[in-house]
């Protein structure tokens, strides 16, 4: 079986840093970052496309950066300055048209606070 697994969220001032981490089990390999906070839509972070390109959602570019580690299975993003409207539950995925574009990881809660 397959599973994707984050860590690294918590509690944050603004302007603080967190370094969130997923790591795919089994021949998975995560793609990119989304989040979702109460009463909104689930909304793209950062991720890779099929051509190795990183794209970032406006609200967060200048201040994230996405990195990959391929033989670790592990994708890692670096946010800092970080703002309250950061906070949200983030969670990791494959690409959308993989095989395994139905597998979500359980999420990692990130906390900001003004």
């Amino acid at each position: 079986q397959v599973q994707l697994v984050e860590s690294g969220g918590g509690l944050v001032q603004t302007g603080g840093s967190l370094r969130l981490s997923c790591l795919g089990i089994g021949s998975i390999l995560p793609a990119g970052w989304y989040r979702q906070s109460p009463g909104k839509q689930r909304e793209l972070v950062a991720a890779f496309n099929e051509a190795g390109d990183i794209t970032y959602a406006d609200s967060v570019k200048g201040r994230t950066t996405l990195s990959a580690d391929n033989a670790k299975r592990t994708l890692v993003l670096q946010m800092n300055n970080l703002r309250p409207e950061d906070t949200a539950v983030y969670y990791c995925r494959p690409h959308p048209n993989s095989r395994w574009s139905n597998v979500w990881g359980q999420g990692t809660q990130v906390t900001v606070s003004s």
